[in-house]
């Protein structure tokens, strides 16, 4: 399925975008690894999986399952074995945990956003984190790595439903090295681990970001709750 994936998609996308690696040595070509990049738009999750299958490894996400729903893309979707995640509590969080699980068993990489949705921060920078993604790195040994990229907001801007093609747009991705979660073991693994985990990610987040946008990121990362504004849905 990926490699039908990669020839209807990649050749439209190389005509739209080229990319730009740094640290593309530091992706694990073999074994199990959680990739948790960036978000601020709505076409992210094609630029990564089309980044993660140029550096040789398979994209899967943990993806909102309304996009499951949609014709055609939810079948594909499917075929190619990425994860629904419910947003709210109601269809529970031990389905996609499980498909997860089965995924890093068998040596293969999952892409979670740790921001959950588009960075709410007005200036493009990651925004408060959400645990998933440290609480599956911590509960079962998984190498978390943190990436950044820059440039898709020049394909398609946050919140924006219409692509810009030409001129080609350049895409930069950084991969940064694993974070480190050794100070974690052998601890209760509580809601103040995992967050305090979570603010770890998000910081080499912002670093790696930070080096490629030749930017300082800020000093505190955004807040949605403090701004007046929900954490899902456009704003």
């Amino acid at each position: 399925m990926f490699w039908v994936l990669a020839t209807l998609i990649l050749p439209l996308w190389s005509l739209m975008v080229g990319y730009r690696y740094v640290n593309r040595e530091k992706l694990p070509q073999e074994g199990a690894f959680i990739l948790s990049p960036n978000h601020y738009s709505e076409i992210d999750p094609i630029a990564m999986g089309a980044a993660v299958w140029h550096l040789g490894r398979a994209p899967r996400f943990m993806a909102k399952a309304s996009l499951f729903k949609v014709p055609v893309l939810g079948w594909f979707l499917r075929r190619s074995g990425q994860i629904p995640v419910e947003r709210s509590n109601r269809g529970g969080t031990a389905a996609p945990i499980r498909a997860a699980e089965e995924l890093v068993e068998k040596g293969r990489g999952v892409i979670i956003y740790p921001e959950g949705s588009l960075t709410r921060d007005p200036d493009l920078w990651p925004m408060r984190g959400k645990t998933g993604a440290v609480r599956l790195a911590l509960q079962h040994g998984i190498p978390l790595i943190p990436c950044a990229h820059w440039g898709t907001q020049e394909l398609m801007p946050r919140y924006g439903k219409k692509i810009r093609p030409f001129p080609r747009k350049r895409i930069t991705v950084i991969i940064g090295d694993p974070v480190d979660l050794s100070d974690f073991e052998g601890k209760p693994l509580d809601q103040k681990a995992f967050a305090d985990a979570t603010d770890r990610l998000m910081s080499a987040i912002s670093e790696l970001l930070g080096q490629i946008r030749y930017e300082k990121p800020p000093a505190e990362r955004w807040d949605p709750s403090q701004n007046n504004q929900t954490e899902t849905g456009k704003f």
